[in-house]
């Protein structure tokens, strides 16, 4: 039987220009500060290039027993051996990559209408993410944002673990907690702060205050 999972606080990762070693000590200290679960997300990388950079991640990740979450690229996450992939509505299906990647993998899937919510209750996906629920820079291929009001309704009705992404912070992290999700997927409020740690720590603190 598949461990639970801890999505309390997931990282979904933002390399941009920023040096690799940069990239993977801001990675570290996220994890010193709490979070519980990474998403290698490479838009403008190759599959040689996420493959290269995938494999150092895992072996970071590893002693930390934290997953390791592709974005998009089943053959990226199969190469490597992630513990799973996060598959937007227009990628492999959710049966096509639980048949590559197999029963035990982490699979989840992106949502942005509430049909796409009903749609995957019958789907084997370990949790869903609304897809943004703020404006973002760095989800911008997006529908309309869900706003807290969209959140709390899907919350309601979706049959599997929610966890809200897009524009996420320490200023309306309470407010995205209070809808009812099981985690909080950050971006930018990790990758652009000053001390990546102590960001991770302050939004871990309002999340164990939540208790999920």
């Amino acid at each position: 039987m598949k461990p639970p999972i801890d999505l309390s606080l997931y990282l979904v990762t933002h390399r941009d220009s920023l040096l690799l070693e940069d990239f993977f000590r801001i990675i570290l200290h996220s994890i010193e500060g709490g979070v519980k679960i990474v998403q290698l997300r490479e838009k403008e990388a190759s599959a040689c290039e996420m493959i290269s950079i995938g494999k150092r991640l895992h072996m970071l990740l590893k002693p930390f027993g934290i997953p390791l979450i592709v974005n998009d690229r089943v053959d990226v996450a199969h190469a490597i051996q992630a513990d799973g992939v996060h598959l937007g509505q227009s990628d492999l299906s959710v049966a096509e990559a639980r048949a590559i990647l197999g029963d035990d993998a982490i699979i989840g899937l992106s949502v942005e209408t509430v049909e796409q919510v009903k749609a995957s209750s019958d789907q084997k996906v370990d949790y869903i993410a609304a897809s943004p629920v703020f404006s973002s820079k760095t989800k911008t291929d997006c529908y309309k944002p869900w706003g807290l009001e969209g959140l709390k309704q899907i919350c309601t009705i979706s049959t599997h673990p929610i966890i809200a992404i897009g524009g996420i912070d320490i200023t309306n992290v309470n407010a995205v907690l209070e809808c009812g999700v099981s985690g909080v997927a950050v971006v930018s409020s990790i990758f652009n702060s000053p001390c990546p740690k102590t960001a991770a720590i302050n939004l871990s603190k309002r999340i164990r205050q939540h208790a999920f």
